[in-house]
This record gives C-alpha cells, structure tokens and sequence, in this order.
C-alpha cells in the first residue's frame, strides 16, 4: 500500500503545482504513456514483425482506432476495399 499511498501524494503534489485537478493529471499522464506504447508498436508494425491483430491485442483497442492513428501519423498502410462491386465480378 506503500506504492500506492506514494503515487497518490505525487499526484497531489503535480496537481497543487501545475493548478489542475487531479484528474487531469492522471489524464494526461495516460495519454503520455498510452501514446509511448502506441509509438513503440508502431515501430513493430513498420519493421513487420507484429501483426495489426497482435498489437491490437497488446493495446486493448480495436482494430479501427489502431488504422485511425496511423491515418493520424502518417503511416503507409494497405486499405482493404470489401464492397459488393468486387464480389459480384
């Protein structure tokens, strides 16, 4: 509990500093480390050694927030196109 009691009084200590709430730390402080895991498996998918589905997996989101961010970064990726005109031909 010791870990615990520690982490909430830096919290504290961030929030009466930088005049936000406690929540907003913690917010931010999840975005910053959610974005860090995300660059990492970003840099897996370009090199091709993990699979969408496995790092999806590995982040806990969809498969879709995942083609979302590499949209937002930038990053090449196959589209797959599954529309009824190509099936009928």
């Amino acid at each position: 509990m010791k870990g615990l009691q520690q982490i909430k009084s830096e919290i504290d200590q961030l929030a009466n500093n930088s005049n936000k709430t406690e929540l907003e730390v913690v917010d931010a402080l999840h975005k910053y480390y959610f974005n860090k895991a995300v660059t990492a498996e970003i840099k897996h998918y370009k090199k091709k050694t993990k699979k969408v589905a496995q790092i999806t997996k590995d982040l806990k989101i969809s498969h879709r927030r995942f083609y979302k961010i590499l949209e937002d970064k930038k990053v090449e990726f196959t589209k797959y196109n599954k529309s009824k005109d190509d099936i009928e031909e």
